[in-house]
């Protein structure tokens, strides 16, 4: 049994043959903890082996009840905390978790994910693997890690990199903000249903003969309505930037161009770790053709190497990740000191040694993933 704080912070229960998850973390927008991964792990393993549970459908819990914030990442307080004290739950953390983004990809039985909301970092890897993938007028979706100094994880790098042309780059880099239609356009959600519909089709879908032809079809039909149009920039425009060879070059050519948008882009770039944005894109690039095992394993040694940067010449606590989560959330001074300062200033030797593993093959945490 689960002790009770940590039971309630993720509620689950099988209705008719539906299991049912709620993010019950409201306070903390669902941010996952790694109690919280290991219950989701728990049920939908129990679940996958059930064969009375046809489904599983997720949601978040808002603070005015049902809905509202789907879950905007990981605890990152937690990790800024677990990295000074060298706790080493912080790396159990990132493999448990990776581990539940694939059973998620891999899951056999439909899986409906309710984006209502903040969709973010790891709330992005507990739903881009769905079979349906549900937004709303509220939500706002991102994968903003290059502004802590990390890089999109959570398959983020799988997931991103078959985005529509560049738009994976753009997404990864800058760490944008976009809604239900823009997510639709980059496939990066399924159908739109309105706020008002989600209690209903919730209920409802507990009501569905999963077993009959048609049946989950006619649930989207009943529920999904057009999504407002999208507001997104057009992807040869993105194309057009985000297609270049290196960071330096993306920025150079926003910077060149006068329209409120590259200035905009170009500055928010300047305003992120210019180590990580390197790390970022060569990522993306490097994930595009890769599987999604393979994908993870490469961002688990990643992320081993931003909170242990001794190729750096580096201790733990002098990452670019500790110093992005110290100006964002534990200060709270939006100043970060990144080193370098310039994204010019970022040479290849410093960005390579990511990709390369601290583990052999046999060794390494998510070797057991297919």
């Amino acid at each position: 049994m689960l002790p009770p704080e940590e039971a309630s912070e993720v509620l689950s229960e099988v209705h008719g043959h539906v299991g049912l998850i709620t993010l019950n973390r409201a306070k903390a927008l669902n941010a996952l903890s790694l109690s919280m991964v290991r219950t989701l792990t728990r049920c939908l393993l129990a679940w996958r082996d059930d064969p009375q549970v046809k489904a599983v459908a997720i949601r978040g819990n808002g603070k005015a009840g049902s809905f509202g914030s789907f879950c905007a990442g990981g605890d990152i307080r937690f990790f800024h905390q677990a990295a000074l004290s060298g706790n080493p739950e912080l790396e159990d953390f990132f493999t448990e978790e990776y581990a539940l983004n694939h059973l998620v990809h891999c899951y056999p039985k439909p899986y409906i994910a309710f984006m209502d909301g903040i969709v973010m970092g790891g709330g992005m890897g507990i739903s881009q693997g769905a079979t349906t993938r549900i937004v709303t007028e509220r939500t706002r979706m991102a994968m903003p890690e290059t502004n802590i100094g990390l890089f999109p994880d959570v398959a983020g790098g799988f997931f991103l990199s078959r985005c529509p042309g560049h738009s994976g780059e753009w997404l990864a880099l800058t760490g944008e903000v976009i809604g239900a239609g823009q997510a639709l356009d980059l496939g990066l959600a399924d159908t739109f249903f309105s706020v008002a519909q989600l209690g209903s089709a919730w209920d409802a879908l507990t009501s569905v003969a999963f077993d009959r032809a048609g049946a989950m079809e006619q649930w989207l039909e009943l529920f999904s309505t057009p999504a407002p149009e999208s507001t997104g920039e057009e992807l040869a425009q993105l194309d057009h930037f985000f297609s270049r060879d290196s960071v330096s070059a993306i920025v150079h050519s926003l910077e060149s161009d006068k329209s409120a948008w590259a200035q905009h882009t170009a500055h928010t770039l300047r305003r992120r770790s210019p180590l990580m944005l390197h790390v970022v894109l060569s990522q993306i690039r490097r994930a595009r053709h890769m599987s999604l095992a393979d994908e993870l394993r490469m961002e688990r040694d990643m992320v081993h190497h931003c909170f242990h940067p001794h190729h750096l010449h580096r201790g733990e606590t002098q990452s670019e990740t500790l110093e992005g989560i110290r100006a964002l959330a534990i200060d709270k001074d939006n100043a970060p000191h990144w080193n370098p300062a310039r994204i010019e200033d970022v040479r290849s030797a410093m960005v390579a040694p990511f990709f390369h593993s601290p583990w052999s093959p046999q060794t390494h945490p998510l070797r057991a993933l297919n």
